[in-house]
């Protein structure tokens, strides 16, 4: 025989109410139904028992992963760890992790209590690539990611007060991982990523990124981060060094044209002149000057006239 199991819709007094911080109540919502998969025993006044298959629906969920539940004569907080829908298990409620990474602060320590978690101190700066439901994040310091407690996290940037405070809650929900004879309903559960996985995925993007902006006309404004911009505002643009090489060689001097024979006598003293004269009277024949006209264009300018000076002598 199967039981038939449905959202209910009745008016819910929230958490928030029943602090005196909210001043209306709301109109009717549908609650999900989830069941024990553990027995639990409350720690603090805020808290509810739970006996394995105890059924409970779920008025708030907390992104610290403790969720605010009402059954038949209690309400109070429950670990979401030791919940499970009717309908397929909690893992399949879970976002796609985001390897771009979020900016979160650490606003308390916490030592990894498993291999699979990361230790953070006071005033951390980390990226969260995959929020979960049970208030254990991914995180991501450097290469190396880790679970860690999101209620110990703050985004970076903002001033809120601490989630722990609103839930009147102060530590981490336990891990799944933890809880003895855990029995679900369903046969088949999803597997999350392990801790490796992650690292390999995260790897993977930042490598795919860093080629994308080494790539030649990549649009720096879509694919660089505000960190990778600040440095190529700052730093000397690439083709700086061929500029200056360009400068070098505009800056070296040009071999100016040989002058000619008539260009020479010309400028030259008036001594020089009657020593030409004479030559040219002895030889009868054409200028001396003239001879070497075709000679490279490279040669200095004072060569010709010392040449013939010393085919006059």
């Amino acid at each position: 025989m199967s039981v038939s199991l449905r959202r209910t819709e009745k008016v819910v007094e929230s958490p928030e109410l029943a602090r005196g911080n909210a001043s209306e109540i709301s109109g009717p919502i549908i609650l999900d139904t989830y069941r024990a998969i553990a027995d639990f025993t409350k720690t603090s006044k805020h808290e509810i028992n739970l006996n394995t298959g105890d059924l409970v629906e779920i008025v708030e969920k907390n992104q610290n992963g403790w969720w605010f539940c009402q059954g038949e004569s209690k309400r109070g907080w429950v670990p979401a760890t030791y919940l499970e829908p009717l309908d397929g298990p909690d893992e399949a409620e879970d976002g796609e992790p985001n390897y771009e990474g979020e900016l979160h602060v650490a606003i308390r320590a916490y030592r990894a209590e498993q291999d699979d978690e990361i230790s953070l101190d006071l005033g951390e700066t980390i990226e969260v690539i995959h929020k979960l439901l049970d208030g254990w994040w991914v995180v991501r310091k450097g290469e190396e990611t880790g679970h860690f407690p999101s209620m110990f996290l703050q985004a970076a940037g903002k001033r809120e007060r601490h989630e722990a405070e609103r839930t009147t809650l102060n530590k981490p929900p336990p891990r799944r991982s933890t809880i003895r004879n855990a029995k679900s309903i369903h046969n088949k559960t999803s597997r999350r990523p392990s801790q490796d996985s992650y690292r390999r995925a995260s790897r993977r993007y930042l490598q795919q990124k860093g080629s994308r902006l080494a790539e030649p006309g990549s649009n720096a404004k879509n694919t660089k981060s505000p960190l990778q911009e600040k440095k190529n505002h700052e730093n000397i643009p690439e083709h700086s060094g061929s500029s200056s090489e360009s400068e070098a060689r505009k800056e070296t001097p040009v071999v100016p044209p040989r002058p000619s024979a008539e260009l020479i006598l010309e400028r030259c003293s008036e001594n020089t002149c009657q020593r030409v004269s004479i030559h040219r009277a002895h030889s009868g024949s054409a200028t001396p000057a003239s001879t070497p006209a075709s000679t490279p264009a490279s040669t200095p300018a004072s060569t010709p006239a010392t040449h013939t000076l010393e085919n006059t002598e």
